[in-house]
């Protein structure tokens, strides 16, 4: 790992490699060159070769214990004393011995590679002047122009791409940062819109347990009281069921509290959820009959979600006739095809204008509606649709694409119907 906690450059590491690999080389071809075509004294030798071998240790040496400075850092002390170093040996060995040129390259590289542009321009700008001094130096014969324009252009070439090179990298690292920054963002963003719509999910799921549960008792408990005298016997069977209500509400309650599935779908499949909520629907709401239309024999389960977006809808859709719109009749059916699955609830109350649907405000604010019935039919990957006259009821039809999600014993009608009921939907 580097020093800013990010994984290192793998490209930067082979191109040090690179350097040090050509240092090496080109270090061993002037040794070679001092040994075979060097001059007859043998001391003069001895001190070059010594200087040679000084060179390559302080090189070597210094990329342990002076590192290079990160692109953008300028360089620490350690680092421009090595470098100090390493040069003044250069020179040193460029006055003695001309085959010292052939280390300048790496020099070159190395300073270029991570010194601030200024300073590696002016630095590779001394060496090429250096270099040139030293062939015109040891040149016989005639002016020759390549030992000038050569070192020149060679120079000119490796200060461009390098610079090129750190500048392109300094614009990625920028890339990168507003990549890392917008990530961020759009992680926070996200974890805004998932904390909005948990807010929603539990907000429908407080209203399904709570509100309803609570909507009935108080209607259970007001027909209590208006019988209370005339007919105890109807009032404690009105009582009762407030009370078993209450009892159902609250195992949701902590049911939901613990984030598990409807207590309706804990232990039963889907029809027999509906088939429950249709046998529970009592006075003084609207009869409520439960159809089952499926194959006999037909077997398999929807997932959780799924059966659960199934049965809130039509908790909510029975809670809407039985408080706004009158109804006294309502049949839920349950449709179970090779690729859908359909929960159609039906009732005879007094139904409204589409186009003009009833404002919540009239309900003071409670309720999630029509809005909060096609947020759960979306969130299950279906769809929702109402079909309502004024004074012929409400269709609310909820399906989803998933097929054979019936758990069932075949086409059958439940629940308690009203006088004179017929099978066809009201």
């Amino acid at each position: 790992m580097a020093r800013d906690g990010t994984e290192p450059d793998p490209d930067a590491r082979w191109l040090t490699a690179a350097l040090d690999a050509a240092f090496v080389l080109l270090l061993g071809g002037a040794v070679a060159r001092l040994l075979t075509h060097g001059p007859a004294d043998g001391a003069h030798t001895g001190w070059v070769l010594v200087l040679f071998l000084a060179f390559g240790a302080v090189y070597l040496l210094g990329r342990l214990t002076a590192p290079s400075p990160r692109l953008g850092e300028r360089p620490t002390p350690r680092h421009l004393c090595w470098l100090a170093a390493v040069l003044g040996l250069w020179l040193l060995l460029l006055a003695l011995e001309p085959s010292a040129t052939w280390c300048t390259m790496p020099v070159l590289f190395t300073g270029l590679h991570r010194l601030p542009v200024r300073m590696a321009m002016s630095l590779a700008a001394g060496l090429v002047v250096l270099v040139v001094a030293s062939e015109i130096r040891v040149s016989t014969g005639g002016f020759n122009p390549n030992l000038v324009i050569a070192p020149v252009a060679l120079g000119t070439v490796a200060t461009a791409v390098l610079v090129h090179s750190r500048r392109l990298t300094g614009r990625q690292r920028v890339l990168i940062d507003d990549l890392v920054r917008a990530r961020g963002e759009l992680a926070a963003t996200e974890r805004h819109a998932g904390i909005l719509a948990e807010r929603q999910r539990l907000s429908a799921e407080i209203h399904d347990i709570l509100a309803q549960s609570l909507s009935s008792q108080q209607m259970l408990l007001q027909a209590a009281e208006r019988h209370w005298h005339t007919d105890p016997d109807t009032a404690h069977s009105h009582v009762r069921d407030a009370a078993a209500t209450a009892d159902r509400g609250l195992a949701e309650v902590r049911r939901f509290v613990r984030d598990l599935t409807p207590l309706d779908l804990a232990d039963a499949s889907l029809v027999q959820a509906l088939r429950a909520l249709a046998e529970r629907q009592g006075a003084p709401g609207p009869a409520v009959e439960f159809r089952l239309d499926a194959e006999p024999g037909v077997a398999g389960t929807l997932p959780g979600p799924v059966e659960t977006a199934l049965l809130r809808v039509t908790q909510q859709a029975l809670a809407n006739a039985r408080e706004h719109a009158g109804a006294t009749r309502a049949v839920v059916t349950l449709t179970c095809l090779e690729d859908r699955t359909t929960v159609d609830i039906a009732d005879d109350g007094r139904g409204f204008d589409l186009g003009h649907p009833p404002r919540r405000g009239r309900t003071a604010g409670r309720g999630q509606g029509l809005g909060g019935m096609r947020t759960r039919a979306r969130q299950a990957g279906g769809t929702l649709t109402v079909d309502s006259t004024p004074g012929e009821g409400t269709v609310v039809s909820v399906s989803v694409p998933y097929g054979t999600g019936c758990a069932g014993d075949g086409v059958g009608t439940v629940g308690r119907p009203a006088p004179g009921a017929e099978r066809e939907t009201p």
